[in-house]
């Protein structure tokens, strides 16, 4: 086995190799405006870190957000490219996914990243793998109270949602943890079977996790002059 993971639905490109035991290397960059253009040099930075090739890939996985749309479009669009490149399947794993398996958590809290618009896209999990609801996209201030936060969503309204409520976890998907969460799933049998009739509690095909429309918008249509 040997799972390239990466994810562009958050302003982290990140990109990881695993081989089924461990994280072989993994690379990451915070930047939200150049995901097109840091992704495949992130990826061949960690190629070269692991000592081998695009071909011994034997999986694709991208994270599928939610996000927004262009960065999150470049990394699902990039998995399928490479996947039919190199004859190997591909999935999506939700990104909400790959921060909370990040925080090692064992008790339920909730995942928070910015969905912009002074929204956040946010997850109630029971534990580092399970979640229990979401993803859904709200208003900080209208997330459940109580429960630990971690995610950068949650820090940059820390004064809304209560900074005593923050724990110490990575804030972004980092993909050395989407990798390890995927690699968990592909050793299981039949899971592309269970991949493709959509019931996997983690793993989908590598389509985005939209929750609401794109702010680009196909005009309509001009309206008739009455005369």
């Amino acid at each position: 086995m040997l799972v390239l993971a990466f994810d562009t639905a958050t302003p982290a490109v990140t990109a990881a190799l695993h081989d089924g035991e461990r994280v072989l290397a993994e690379s990451t960059t915070v930047d939200a405006r150049r995901h097109g253009e840091l992704l495949v040099p992130t990826i061949e930075t960690v190629l070269r870190e692991a000592g081998v090739v695009l071909g011994d890939v034997t999986a694709v996985v991208a994270g599928a957000g939610p996000g927004p749309y262009t960065g999150l479009r470049v990394g699902l669009m990039t998995a399928q490219a490479l996947a039919t490149s190199l004859g190997v399947p591909a999935y999506g794993v939700c990104t909400l996914d790959a921060v909370a398996y990040g925080s090692g958590l064992t008790e339920p809290f909730l995942v928070a990243t910015d969905a912009r618009r002074k929204e956040v896209f946010w997850g109630h999990y029971e534990d580092l793998r399970v979640r229990l609801s979401g993803p859904s996209v709200d208003k900080p201030q209208d997330l459940p109270g109580e429960l630990p936060l971690v995610g950068a969503g949650a820090r940059m309204y820390a004064e809304v949602v209560g900074a005593s409520r923050l724990l110490d976890a990575p804030e972004y998907p980092f993909a050395g943890a989407l990798a390890a969460l995927a690699a968990e799933q592909l050793g299981e049998p039949d899971v592309r079977e269970v991949v493709e009739s959509g019931t996997h509690p983690v793993l989908s095909l590598p389509r985005p996790i939209y929750l609401r429309r794109p702010d680009a918008q196909v005009p309509s249509a001009p309206k008739k002059v009455s005369t």
